[in-house]
C-alpha cells in the first residue's frame, strides 16, 4: 500500500511536538508546559451564543467566506485594534483555525518552484505546508543575541529571483520575541524592492506584555502586500472551536475561498455565532487573561534566572525559550529526561527548526499552581546535570 501513497507527504516527518505529547499523557502526574493552549476555559458568555445558536437551530452551512456578520464584526475588530480597513465582502475570509488559513493563503499563491522566506525558531506548520503547496521553503535561523528578531540584511541575503513570499511570525512562537514597529520599518525597503508577498501569522497579537502589537500591514505601502492571519483560539481560548480568518487583497483573498470551498465547505456554524460574540464583547475577556499570562511570565522568567538558565524576556505569546546547552544534552535528550525523571514535559526547541537544537520551549500557559512545581521539579533536575 505504501506505493499508493503520495510521496510528497510520504516525505514529511510527522509533528515531534504530538509524537512527545503523546509519550507524555502515558506517564501519570505529568506537569505539562508543552502545549500552545490557553488553560483557561472558553469565556461563558460565548460559549453561551454558541449554545444559543445550536438550540435555535442555526446548525446549517454558512457562505463559503464565512458569516457576514461574522466578516463584519472582525472588520470592526480589526479597525479597532490596528486602524485597518477591510471590506467584509471580499477580503475576509473565516477558515478553520488560524492553520487552515496558512494553507490557504499559500495555496493560493504558490506555483511549483517559488521560494517562501520563513523564520526558525518557528511555528512547526510552516514548512509542510510550504512542501505541499509545492513550494521551496527557506529558512532564515534567527539568533538569541538578535532577540530573535529579523534583521534587514538577514531577509536580503535569503531573496532569490525566484522569491516570492514572506512568512512573518510575531509575536513568535515558540520564542516569545516581537518585532516592533521600527523593526519592521527597516524590513520594508527589502521587501519593496523585491515584490515580496507577505504573510503576517497575527495569531498572538492580542497577548504582548510592555509593548504595544504592530501589524506590518498597517506600514505604508504593505496593506495590499499583506495577508494578516489571525483567529480565536489565543486570544480568546477558543482553540476546540476551530475558527481563524484572513484578511488581504481581495484578489487573493478570493482563491483562498475557491480553494476553501471544495475541502471543507465552510467553518463551523455553531463556532462562528460564538465568535461574534467574542469579537464584540470579548476585549475585558482579552485584558483578564493577558494579565494572567503577564503575572505568569514575570514569575517563570525571575525563575529561570535564579536556576541559572539563560532566557531573554519575552514580550509576546506565552511561552519562554531557554537555552541549555551547557548540559551537554540535545533539546530532545534534555527534554526526554526531563519527562522522564520529574515528570515535566517541555518541547525540545529542534522542533521548531535545527537553530531551535540548545533551547526548549516552557509555555507558561498553565496555573501558577503548576508553574511553581515545575519550577521545583526543574531545580532538581538541573542541579543533577549541572557540572
Amino acid at each position: 500500500m505504501r506505493g499508493k501513497l503520495s510521496q510528497k507527504v510520504l516525505n514529511l516527518k510527522s509533528s515531534g511536538i504530538r509524537a512527545f505529547f503523546d509519550m507524555a499523557n502515558e506517564i501519570p502526574d505529568v506537569i505539562s508546559l508543552g502545549v500552545g493552549e490557553p488553560d483557561f476555559d472558553t469565556p461563558w458568555h460565548i460559549r453561551e451564543a454558541g449554545i444559543q445558536a445550536l438550540q435555535s437551530g442555526k446548525t446549517f452551512y454558512t457562505s463559503n467566506a464565512g458569516l457576514q456578520e461574522l466578516r463584519a464584526a472582525i472588520s470592526s475588530y480589526t479597525k479597532r485594534k490596528t486602524g485597518l480597513t477591510y471590506n467584509p465582502e471580499n477580503q475576509i475570509i473565516v477558515t478553520v483555525g488560524g492553520s487552515e488559513a496558512i494553507d490557504l493563503a499559500l495555496r493560493a499563491l504558490l506555483n511549483a518552484g517559488d521560494e517562501v522566506i520563513y523564520l526558525e525558531p518557528g511555528f512547526v506548520s510552516y514548512y509542510p505546508c510550504i512542501k505541499l503547496a509545492d513550494g521551496v521553503p527557506v529558512p532564515i535561523r534567527l539568533t538569541e543575541e538578535n532577540r530573535f528578531r529579523l534583521k534587514p540584511e538577514q531577509l536580503e541575503a535569503a531573496v532569490t529571483p525566484k522569491s516570492k513570499v514572506l512568512i512573518l511570525s510575531y509575536p513568535n512562537n515558540p520564542t516569545g520575541a516581537v518585532m516592533e514597529k521600527e523593526d519592521l520599518e527597516a524590513l520594508l525597503p527589502v521587501i519593496q524592492k523585491h515584490d515580496l508577498i507577505v504573510i503576517s501569522d497575527e495569531i498572538y497579537g492580542e497577548l504582548t506584555y510592555g509593548v504595544k502589537h504592530c501589524s506590518i500591514a498597517g506600514l505604508p505601502g504593505m496593506e495590499q502586500r499583506t495577508i494578516i492571519i489571525n483567529g480565536f483560539s489565543k486570544s480568546f481560548a477558543m482553540t476546540g472551536w476551530r475558527l481563524g480568518y484572513a484578511l488581504g487583497n481581495h484578489e487573493i483573498i478570493e482563491q483562498m475561498v475557491k480553494i476553501h470551498q471544495f475541502a471543507v465547505m465552510c467553518a463551523p456554524t455553531i463556532s462562528q455565532y460564538a465568535a461574534i460574540e467574542a469579537m464584540e464583547q470579548g476585549d475585558g475577556d482579552i485584558e483578564a487573561m493577558r494579565e494572567s499570562y503577564n503575572q505568569r511570565r514575570k514569575f517563570l522568567y525571575h525563575e529561570l534566572q535564579r536556576l541559572g538558565l539563560p532566557c531573554f524576556e519575552p514580550q509576546g505569546a506565552f511561552y519562554m525559550f531557554p537555552n541549555i546547552r551547557e548540559f551537554g544534552l540535545s533539546s530532545g535528550e534534555f527534554a526526554l529526561k526531563l519527562l522522564k525523571e520529574e515528570k515535566v514535559a517541555v518541547v525540545p526547541g529542534d522542533s521548531f527548526g535545527e537553530c531551535g537544537e540548545g533551547f526548549v520551549r516552557i509555555s507558561y500557559a498553565a496555573s501558577l499552581q503548576n508553574l511553581k512545581e515545575a519550577v521545583n521539579r526543574i531545580f532538581r533536575f538541573l542541579s543533577r546535570y549541572r557540572t
